[in-house]
């Protein structure tokens, strides 16, 4: 389903992986990633990452985000199966995928646009969630529109065009005990 929002080129697919084999994927990538917590700097400070996470992709696929450089690691068998899943539905192409590992409800993401020059000018991001229903909240930079939508387990969304251009995101801690939850953000990152 395609998603109306100004300036957003955004597509929701909330039953791209069925339930009993997305409840099967979400074990297996929390067995087999090299989950860590990073550090990251917010507002010039060092903080632990309120989240776990893992980055996989091409030998070239390097990437940095909040002061945090990060080196690939090779592929996984399992990784590289929904990669080509979710390549030939968004009809694009990935070499790296961020995975974040949201253990319980405080976990989260602060708001934030994928926008760093490595990504290009209007980058493609192919987000695979898997486990505990999370809100993914979404603010307009310049108008201040705020949207929310409920990504459930198994639900692929794709954001491109000017989204990262003109649109935060973000997950928000709750209050409320939640499961675990897993997303896989894949994307393409230019060469330097």
């Amino acid at each position: 389903m395609n998603l109306n929002f100004p300036d957003a080129q955004i597509s929701l697919l909330p039953h791209f992986i069925l339930p009993a084999d997305a409840a099967r994927w979400q074990a297996e990538l929390e067995q087999s990633l090299a989950w860590q917590q990073h550090r990251i700097k917010l507002y010039g400070k060092q903080v632990d990452c309120p989240r776990l996470s893992a980055w996989h992709g091409d030998a070239n696929a390097r990437y940095a985000y909040s002061g945090l450089p990060l080196l690939p690691e090779p592929w996984t068998e399992r990784i590289q199966a929904l990669r080509e899943l979710a390549e030939r539905t968004a009809d694009t192409a990935v070499n790296s995928v961020l995975a974040n590992w949201y253990r319980h409800g405080q976990d989260s993401m602060g708001w934030h646009s994928d926008d760093e020059p490595e990504l290009g000018e209007r980058p493609v991001i192919l987000s695979l969630s898997f486990g505990e229903p999370r809100h993914f909240q979404l603010r307009h930079k310049i108008t201040g529109q705020r949207e929310k939508l409920l990504l459930p387990s198994g639900s692929l969304l794709i954001m491109a065009g000017d989204t990262q251009r003109y649109w935060q995101h973000a997950i928000h801690k709750s209050r409320r005990a939640m499961r675990s939850r897993i997303n896989l953000t894949f994307r393409n990152i230019q060469p330097e």
